[in-house]
């Protein structure tokens, strides 16, 4: 009968409308949740088939949704772990409640902002207890291959204050002028000393010293050194031994000619001498043969230009800071900085599909697809931008304006329903 599923269509109308309603009262109340995303419903109308002569009301019906793609305004903050991200993509991370439990599975979560600080384990967590997530780092800053179609290489990171760090030195580069007059017959052969700071395995300073002696030829020039090298660490042994030769052809003069190592390695390409020191191998840099952009041999005084090393001595945890790159560096007061961990983006095909949770947080559903764990700023995500959070996309007056839209559809409905029992009265009248 077409006036009951006039009735029914009203009683729809009026569902449907507290639905909206419901949207509506969420995102009032969260226009000033930082990472909020805004609500919504779909209004669908439904057709029931009709019979000649009559029309029967099918009502409506409503999807409702989260615009999880929509972005807030970005805002500025204090704190160097206060996160956004600049673009697609979404932070990874889990329960403060799961990492305790010693859960070896993290359930993985994701928000679009948030603002993390160390707890008193050293997680790195939000006040809402959302622990931050990422790829740990080797003791060299780099980030290992991981699987990145699965959250199963993410772990919690975390930030140790009393953290103290040394790093040792494997690598040091040469800059110096060797005095080509020095290498002349009748010249004095007095050796040139040059002394070098690396650090061990645990921090300590020590003394590599490098002794360049001149072959004195008996007539002409020789243009030929010998350099010693010594580490202080082993009580001044000889670690290495090479014999340079300098070119002064015409175009090529003061480069490096050739180099032979007595005891030692030395890759002409690279440019690279490799000996051992009480702490390992190190890498000396000093020129590729047929270059002058590390040991040169010119007719000047002798002069290092360069030297310049990695490692450094042991220094406390000072500072921490999240790159564009998701990366996580760590700053230590003796000046050494290092990447401790990488903060991927996670991605999925459908964002609007994620399930929302508690805390401005989403989950994989089916509706979204998979999800794929990408270097900040590749593929189609964003930066992570640090000293910044993401405002609420809610907006009051716009909220506001369909707060009155729905009141007035929802009276309206109401208005169907009591013109439906009116009629019915006057129908159940017809008897008396």
């Amino acid at each position: 009968m077409s006036i009951s599923s006039a009735l029914n269509a009203g009683v729809s109308g009026l569902s449907s409308n507290a639905s909206r309603l419901a949207t509506i009262s969420d995102n009032i109340a969260n226009a000033s949740t930082f990472g909020y995303k805004r609500a919504d419903v779909d209004f669908s109308s439904v057709v029931i088939s009709q019979n000649s002569g009559r029309y029967s009301a099918g009502g409506v019906t409503i999807d409702a949704y989260r615009e999880v793609e929509s972005r807030g305004t970005l805002v500025s903050t204090s704190n160097s772990t206060d996160l956004a991200v600049g673009g697609r993509g979404m932070l990874p991370v889990t329960t403060i409640a799961a990492v305790e439990s010693d859960d070896t599975s993290l359930p993985l979560i994701m928000v679009s902002t948030g603002s993390f600080r160390p707890d008193d384990q050293g997680y790195l967590r939000s006040e809402s207890g959302l622990v931050l997530t990422g790829f740990p780092a080797d003791s060299d800053g780099n980030i290992p291959n991981v699987p990145r179609d699965s959250s199963a290489g993410l772990e919690p990171i975390i930030i140790n204050r009393n953290q103290f760090t040394a790093s040792p030195t494997t690598e040091i580069s040469l800059g110096a002028n060797l005095p080509a007059d020095e290498t002349q017959a009748g010249a004095t052969g007095d050796p040139i000393d040059l002394s070098i700071e690396y650090f061990d395995n645990v921090g300590a300073s020590q003394t590599l010293t490098l002794t360049f002696t001149p072959d004195i030829p008996a007539v002409g020039q020789s243009d030929t050194w010998n350099v010693v090298i010594t580490d202080g660490a082993q009580g001044g042994a000889v670690v290495a031994e090479y014999d340079l030769q300098f070119d002064n052809s015409t175009g090529n003069g003061g480069s490096l000619l050739a180099v032979t190592p007595a005891t030692g390695a030395y890759d002409g390409a690279a440019g690279v001498a490799t000996f051992n020191v009480a702490r390992g191998p190190i890498e000396l840099g000093i020129g590729a043969i047929g270059t002058s952009d590390a040991l040169t041999q010119l007719s000047a005084e002798f002069a290092p230009t360069q030297i310049t090393k990695n490692g450094s001595p042991v220094g406390n945890l000072t500072s921490v800071e999240v790159d564009e790159n998701g990366y996580v560096v760590a700053s230590y007061d003796s000046g050494f900085t290092r990447i401790i961990y990488q903060v991927p983006l996670v991605d999925v095909a459908n964002p609007n599909g994620l399930t929302a949770v508690d805390n401005q947080a989403f989950r994989i559903s089916d509706d979204s697809g998979p999800l794929y764990l990408w270097d900040a700023g590749q593929g189609p995500t964003g930066e992570v931008i640090g000293y910044a959070r993401e405002e609420s996309t809610a907006d009051i007056a716009a909220e506001l304006t369909s707060l009155i839209q729905t009141q007035r559809a929802y009276s309206s409905n109401a208005k169907v329903i009591q013109t439906v029992d009116e009629m019915l009265q006057e129908t159940t009248n017809l008897k008396r």
